[in-house]
């Protein structure tokens, strides 16, 4: 079977690519392990996640949903002292980028899947790849078994690893590399009937912080359901040999009286859920005959909501040179080149900010109090504005904290 492009995996990113080169009208397969819709966790988006949303058709299909609408975000001290909320129509005046949504995650990928499906792309769900095909060191397709057991071979003439976290061709390759500090652990799991702020607050995002610059999301969503989730390091989340999910969530509750507060008056719907090890980066963006896509090609700690803005703009980015080089008959590594460089740069631009965070002598008052006009690029950057100068901002966040040097990773792996 020969498609012009076979994508690995159904979700943000995957559906994004395909969505777009089935629009363009090549031939697109995607296999997908799960039967949609399926849990995942990473409900918050972010400003900037507009732009890809706008291009892929999905703005309509979004405004008319039930997602609860996000005007802002707050960071809450252990103490229950909450900042005034940063809100995006403050810095961004046109509506693309002034509201956001909280989606709940199966039914969001769910809606993009169908999207890439109503543009033409053939999906093929409950259906495991065992393995990538070569042939003289190029990537020709992928092995696939279906859950009846049978196996059946795919050819493309591209291929696309959208795998997600399980980053099925980094790991396999030994490309994926740990980030060399923002290995953290989460245990979370979702409440009905908590406490939520009143009028345009209701949909914010809460950053609570917890001690040892660990901290608390609290994501409110449609249906009365609030998700929420605690991370830090995992040997202050297992101290004491405690390794039971639901003790430690109840624990580090106690932690922050906002958080205590909130969920007082609501109830656990009884699943506890742990994710470790969070961010990773892939050592190449493509080889031959391959693209690496979203969080496949890096995955980057969520205290901002990066994630989904970062897997949408790399599917929508990937789709479209995926087609330029279709029509040029170029689908070499170094073709990639510029798609591997934006994407990561947007990556280590984010980075920065979240090892601040994480360094217990950063506070974003201070920098702002010391620098008045950081406070933009702060806001551009947490609402996924990602790919622009921000050097004048990182020398400023410098003189309280080190950052990290950018990671020499993502670059073609050339025949």
């Amino acid at each position: 079977m020969n498609y012009d492009a076979l994508i690995i995996g159904a979700g943000p990113a995957g559906s994004s690519a395909a969505a777009i080169l089935a629009e363009y009208g090549h031939k697109v397969l995607i296999l997908e392990r799960e039967k949609f819709p399926r849990f995942h966790i990473g409900e918050s988006l972010i400003p900037f996640t507009y732009g890809p949303l706008e291009r892929l058709g999905m703005i309509p299909k979004m405004k008319r949903s039930h997602f609860v609408k996000k005007y802002s975000v707050a960071f809450v001290q252990p103490d229950g002292r909450a900042s005034q909320p940063f809100y995006f129509y403050n810095r961004y005046d046109r509506e693309s980028v002034a509201q956001t949504w909280q989606v709940l995650r199966s039914e969001f990928d769910l809606m993009m899947l169908d999207n890439a499906r109503e543009k033409g792309a053939e999906v093929l769900e409950e259906i495991s790849v065992q393995e990538l095909i070569k042939e003289d060191g190029h990537v020709v397709g992928a092995r696939a078994v279906d859950k009846a057991g049978k196996v059946t071979e795919y050819r493309a003439r591209i291929t696309l690893d959208c795998t997600g976290k399980e980053a099925f061709t980094a790991t396999r390759s030994g490309w994926r590399i740990r980030d060399p500090y923002l290995n953290k652990v989460a245990v979370w799991t979702y409440y009905k009937g908590s406490m939520r702020e009143p009028g345009i607050d209701e949909g914010q995002t809460m950053v609570a912080y917890i001690p040892d610059k660990g901290w608390f999301w609290h994501i409110p969503q449609h249906n009365d359901m609030v998700s929420v989730g605690v991370v830090a390091e995992g040997k202050y989340l297992t101290r004491d040999g405690v390794k039971d999910l639901k003790q430690i969530f109840d624990r580090e509750v106690e932690q922050n009286q906002w958080i205590k507060q909130h969920l007082s008056t609501g109830a656990s719907n009884g699943e506890y859920r742990i994710l470790s090890e969070y961010s990773h980066h892939s050592k190449h963006c493509s080889a031959p005959g391959l693209l690496l896509v979203g969080d496949a090609f890096a995955f980057l700690d969520p205290v901002f909501s990066s994630g989904v803005m970062l897997a949408l703009k790399s599917g929508v980015m990937a789709g479209e040179e995926i087609h330029r080089g279709i029509v040029s008959g170029d689908l070499s590594p170094e073709h990639f080149a510029t798609y591997g460089a934006t994407i990561r740069e947007g990556v280590e631009n984010m980075r920065k900010l979240v090892y601040a965070f994480y360094n217990p002598a950063f506070s974003f008052r201070e920098v702002i109090k010391r620098h008045p006009d950081a406070a933009g690029a702060i806001t551009d950057c947490l609402s996924g504005d990602v790919n622009k100068d921000f050097s004048t901002l990182w020398s400023q966040i410098r003189e309280f904290v080190p950052l990290p040097d950018e990671l020499p990773y993502g670059v073609p792996l050339a025949a």
